[in-house]
């Protein structure tokens, strides 16, 4: 990404007019630099048609110009255990391509806290799909771990596999939480979708061929919906009276910042800018939640 053909340089300088300058290595450009420079492509990438020279070239500065994001937000999952961290820069990009093809200056937010969220989602989305099968909590995860470490320890020393009151004894915990760890367990792989339903079917239950893709239900999409507001909603008990004011009519009752400045009697230009530190703090909220 950082380097380009000779040929596919050519194209993009010549697709690179007096209104964008030329940057030879945007990767070298440093983060307070690239954010004023952002401004300017974004505003240009507007105007241009997509698909042609000077889309690409302003579309790939941008890119190169904001990978420093990309190698900070990887930075806060450095010991999470799972990956290689060029694996992470790689699908923490894929979330700044994603931001970048959604930003727009209309917004009246920085760039850089746009961005953020979808680089940390895409990482969060990575370790979840290369770790645990299914989300568990993370008490059980650990738990897994150090019943792992008890089953291996009581095994050699009792010449079988413990039993759930022996692994109880032994990590001092409930027989119910032991329970509970060994269940969970079975989230951390998963079998095929494509093995044949009746491997799961009570004996003399034929499944007509049918594999566990055919049987399963459809994904809700307002699950993730749930969840954020789930999520949101102690964030937004911890503002004040006022910031919750400015949140319900802005989003609940749909106003317009000029509206909500001649409720509160200032101007437009203050209302945004509260506006912006209060989706800031929040949006700051729900990204350092598991």
């Amino acid at each position: 990404m950082t380097a380009h053909t000779a040929q596919t340089a050519d194209a993009e300088r010549a697709g690179a007019p007096d209104l964008l300058p030329w940057i030879e290595d945007a990767g070298q450009v440093a983060p307070q630099d690239a954010r004023k420079l952002s401004k300017l492509f974004f505003d240009r990438l507007r105007e241009i048609e997509e698909g042609t020279p000077e889309y690409q070239y302003a579309r790939n500065t941008l890119i190169e110009m904001n990978l420093s994001l990309v190698r900070f937000a990887a930075g806060r999952f450095r010991n999470r255990g799972s990956g290689e961290m060029e694996d992470i820069v790689q699908v923490g990009t894929m979330g700044l391509i994603k931001a970048i093809d959604r930003f727009d200056l209309a917004r009246e937010v920085e760039f850089t806290s746009f961005a953020v969220p979808y680089i940390v989602g895409e990482i969060k989305r990575f370790f979840r799909d290369t770790t645990w099968s299914v989300h568990v909590p993370r008490r059980l995860q650990e738990l897994r771990v150090d019943l792992a470490k008890a089953k291996e320890t009581l095994a050699a020393d009792l010449d079988r596999d413990p039993s759930v009151p022996e692994l109880a004894e032994h990590l001092g915990l409930d027989e119910k939480e032991i329970t509970e760890g060994i269940v969970a367990a079975n989230g951390y792989t998963a079998g095929s979708i494509d093995l044949p339903a009746d491997a799961a079917e009570p004996a003399g239950h034929a499944s007509g061929g049918r594999t566990m893709a055919d049987v399963l239900g459809e994904p809700d999409p307002a699950m993730e919906t749930v969840e954020n507001l789930h999520t949101l909603a102690p964030l937004l008990d911890g503002l004040d009276a006022r910031e919750r004011r400015i949140i319900d009519m802005r989003f609940g009752q749909e106003m317009t910042q000029a509206r909500i400045g001649e409720e509160l009697g200032i101007s437009q230009m203050h209302v945004s800018r509260l506006l912006s530190r209060i989706l800031r703090k929040l949006r700051s909220g729900m990204f350092t939640q598991d």
